[in-house]
Formats: structure tokens, C-alpha cells, sequence
């Protein structure tokens, strides 16, 4: 697994804490104007920073659980834009329609669905972190 230099593993680590800080303070409705663009923002740095380690081996497993990974980080990126369209509502205008349904249809399909797409890109997170760090404990005791 190629690793990261010093100065994008500190990118790394402060793009966690900030999609950390953002989705708390958001998820407790605080000043969510301006969490839902610093969770974005450090969404971005994580996702970016963790899809730069790359893996130059030949082990099928380790190349799926990467490719697993880079789901989960856009997922993260995804669910930051859904969570910045919950405040601004700048998704609305797409779902307009002549019967006035529109804002309806934004409701069911869209508003306030950036729980469910972080909570998935969450749980695949942790799943290729620990598999990841089993498969090449396994790699380097062989």
C-alpha cells in the first residue's frame, strides 16, 4: 500500500475531523449554514487524500476492498452535497413540475436523505479499514 507523505496524512486526519465536527454540530442544529459546507469541505480532503493511496500489488482481495473504499468516498462527498442542499435547497428547482408536485417529489426523493448515504458510506468505511488491515497483516506475516 503506497503511503501518504507527512503532509497529506495531516490533510488526511483534518478532513476527518472536520466531516466529524460538521455532522455533529449539523446533526444537533448548530450554525448548520456554515457545518454543512466544512463537512463538505472535509469530506473532500478525506476522500481525495484516501483515494491517493493507492495499492501496486496483485492480491484481488486488497484491489476490491479498495475499490470498495473509493465507493465509500464518494458516498462521504455525496452525502456533504445533500447536506448542503438540505439548507440551501438548490436541488428544488430540478424537481418543478407543471402539476405542482414538485416540491413533494423533493421531499420523498432528496430532502434530508444525506443520513442515509452517510450512514452507508460510514458502514463500508469501517468495513474495508478493518478487512483492509487484516488483509495486509496477512500479506506481511506470509
Amino acid at each position: 500500500m503506497k503511503q501518504l507523505t507527512k503532509f497529506q496524512s495531516v490533510v488526511f486526519l483534518v478532513g476527518g475531523v472536520l466531516m466529524v465536527a460538521g455532522a455533529g454540530c449539523f446533526a444537533f442544529m448548530w450554525l448548520q449554514e456554515v457545518m454543512c459546507w466544512l463537512f463538505l469541505l472535509g469530506a473532500t480532503l478525506f476522500a481525495i487524500m484516501q483515494m491517493m493511496q493507492t495499492y501496486e500489488g496483485k492480491e484481488l482481495t486488497i484491489k476490491r476492498l479498495k475499490s470498495i473504499q473509493c465507493l465509500a468516498d464518494i458516498l462521504f462527498v455525496l452525502a456533504g452535497i445533500l447536506m448542503v442542499d438540505h439548507v440551501h435547497q438548490f436541488l428544488l428547482p430540478l424537481f418543478n413540475d407543471a402539476k405542482g408536485a414538485g416540491y413533494i417529489t423533493y421531499l420523498t426523493y432528496v430532502y434530508n436523505k444525506w443520513v442515509v448515504v452517510l450512514l452507508i458510506a460510514a458502514i463500508l468505511e469501517v468495513y474495508t479499514t478493518h478487512r483492509l488491515a487484516s488483509e495486509l497483516n496477512k500479506i506481511k506475516n506470509t
